[in-house]
């Protein structure tokens, strides 16, 4: 079920028309040029679900969204385990959409938030147990989310909690240092003129405080597109403000490789949903991927 994000104006909208385009690649879903976001939602069996939901942020380096192998295959697999998910198909920044196109992806991630949120009753969800997944530039967003939760970035009538509980980030893009940043998601976010200060501000690594919620981390030592060190900054920021963390770093995999890994057989989902259980986000069994 897809619907969409905003029910009322979608926020610093330029008017114009809908030129969104939907591809596939290698049996692989791209959408670019989103003017409407959208949220799937993937609900588990009421006799399963327990109560936990995730928004999925699907990577593309902020130019699409992949929508299909890092958005809707994690969503069945979170339902199979009684998880609810939600796939946020997030506004690309572009300046023919948006007067303020850098925020947009983090204004569609806080109404994704509070969506679910408020929605909770009617989705079987509880409202304390609801995190936010990011992919690539996915993770960006979502690491955006929980880092700069404490100013609210759309219209939040009712101060819906826009703070997420637990961040799921893979491969994630994380920070503009020169030395380890994917410029082009950088880029693609802030324009090639950004200044160092818009840059820091985005640089998640230098946003976590005591307040960023708990995180587990899954990255490729020899991802050549965006580098681990970028998982590796940030999961070193978390400990510093003594944010439970748990990192996985595999020798091979590259990026984008999606749920499974194939240069190694272990399942890095499995461990996703044992650190969910130990942080009692879920309950302690759950089905084996194998």
């Amino acid at each position: 079920m897809e619907i969409p994000l905003y029910t009322n104006d979608i926020p610093n909208e330029i008017p114009g028309p809908d030129e969104e385009v939907t591809t596939v690649q290698g049996g692989k879903e791209r959408i670019s040029n989103i003017r409407k976001p959208t949220l799937t939602v993937y609900l588990p069996p009421k006799d399963k679900a327990n109560g936990t939901a995730v928004i999925i942020c699907p990577g593309g380096g902020y130019a699409i969204v992949a929508a299909s192998h890092e958005g809707y295959d994690v969503a069945k697999k979170f339902n199979e385990q009684g998880i609810a998910a939600f796939v946020l198909k997030y506004r690309l920044p572009n300046v023919k959409t948006s007067t303020k196109p850098e925020i947009a992806p983090l204004q569609d991630a806080q109404q994704a938030l509070l969506l679910v949120r408020e929605r909770a009753n009617e989705w079987n969800i509880d409202p304390a147990k609801v995190g936010i997944m990011g992919f690539s530039a996915g993770g960006h967003v979502a690491s955006t989310a929980g880092t700069h939760f404490q100013q609210s970035y759309i219209e939040n009538t009712k101060n819906t909690n826009l703070r997420p509980d637990f961040m799921l980030l893979i491969y994630p893009v994380i920070s503009g240092n020169a030395d380890i940043a994917h410029q082009g998601s950088f880029v693609n976010l802030l324009g090639k003129d950004a200044s160092p200060e818009k840059i820091k501000k985005y640089s998640n690594e230098y946003q976590v405080t005591l307040q960023t919620p708990p995180t587990f981390l899954v990255h490729a030592s020899d991802d050549n597109g965006v580098k681990s060190e970028n998982s590796i900054v940030f999961y070193q920021a978390l400990l510093r403000n003594n944010v439970p963390a748990e990192m996985h770093l595999y020798q091979n995999g590259g990026h984008g490789f999606g749920l499974i890994n194939n240069t190694t057989k272990d399942i890095w989902f499995e461990r996703c949903l044992n650190w969910l259980s130990s942080n009692d986000f879920v309950p302690e069994t759950f089905t084996s991927q194998k």
